[in-house]
């Protein structure tokens, strides 16, 4: 199995009804691909002065579990994810980091 963990930084502030629709329309459009296996999205936990900190902070994590490379490529070449990723990028400016990987132990 591959994971895909993504960090998601929304660069204003956005409205927690919204951070939760923006994850599940990830979730739904991750499992329309039928590569899907599993889906996990969580918020970032805020510690007191971390604004201080020149790093990347993210909003929230997301993590997408596939069976191969193949079902991986299929997930990024999917136009309903891209849509996703364009329709709430256009809302609220936002930037990604992520890494493919095992599960980790």
């Amino acid at each position: 199995m591959i994971n895909h963990t993504m960090f998601v930084q929304f660069t204003e502030p956005i409205p927690d009804t919204d951070l939760d629709q923006y994850l599940a329309d990830v979730e739904t459009a991750a499992k329309n691909t039928g590569s899907l296996l599993t889906f996990a999205a969580r918020r970032h936990i805020r510690v007191p002065g971390e604004e201080q900190i020149p790093a990347f902070i993210a909003t929230a994590v997301v993590q997408l579990g596939v069976a191969d490379l193949e079902a991986l490529g299929t997930l990024f070449a999917s136009p309903e994810v891209d849509e996703v990723f364009d329709t709430w990028r256009a809302r609220y400016p936002y930037k990604a980091a992520w890494a493919n990987h095992e599960t980790l132990a």
